[in-house]
């Protein structure tokens, strides 16, 4: 166990130590984002949008640009979604979970698509489609700038997209050197599998209080 926590901190040679702070600050703030997801607890939001601001600027010094943008969308979608689930359908009832409709199905792949185009054109102002890590970083940013939009709405199928997304995040990340990220996405992946289940169970049904 000793060398495999060698060999990970082996791989922060060279990187200044205020950015592995912020990582590790961005994993566990990210953590929890998730955590409260999933028990649709309202801390989500405040949660993501310190993780998201650490990761902006982490992203920016790796060059990931894709990610660095959606990060930046996590942190306005944050506050459109903290405005969401705290409207109320009456007196003492929030808006409830529900499955996404025809409508927003098709808002989705327009979303998805428009983002892939807007990080291809990112990506090759700034010259940057030098790796194929760049290329499923398109990818991913178009995913889960679908997800984070589902999930600002309380659409259950937001955690289809985050599953998908996590499961490509873990070895991106791990060839890029961010470890702790890696295992940051590892974990997503097995709370997004928890939190649909659980949003599948409260499907329709409006919470009297977001804070459980």
């Amino acid at each position: 166990m000793s060398h495999f926590f060698d060999w990970i901190f082996a791989q922060y040679d060279g990187t200044a130590t205020h950015l592995v702070v912020l990582e590790i600050i961005g994993v566990i703030f990210g953590f929890l984002s998730v955590w409260f997801s999933k028990k649709e607890n309202i801390l989500v939001f405040p949660t993501g949008i310190i993780s998201t601001a650490v990761f902006v600027y982490i992203l920016l010094v790796f060059g990931l640009l894709g990610d660095m943008l959606i990060n930046a969308y996590y942190f306005s979608m944050s506050i459109y979604g903290w405005y969401i689930w705290t409207r109320k359908v009456d007196e003492t009832h929030f808006i409830p979970i529900t499955r996404t409709t025809n409508t927003e199905k098709k808002w989705s792949v327009l979303l998805f698509v428009a983002t892939v185009i807007l990080v291809c054109l990112i990506y090759l102002f700034f010259d940057k489609f030098n790796s194929w890590t760049a290329y499923v970083d398109t990818i991913t940013t178009a995913i889960f700038f679908v997800g984070m939009w589902l999930m600002a709405k309380k659409k259950l199928e937001n955690w289809v997209y985050w599953i998908i997304g996590d499961i490509i995040s873990v070895p991106l990340y791990w060839y890029k050197g961010l470890i702790f990220t890696s295992l940051q996405y590892f974990l997503f992946t097995i709370i997004a599998v928890y939190g649909y289940l659980a949003w599948k169970k409260s499907l329709n049904k409006s919470p009297q209080t977001l804070l459980k």
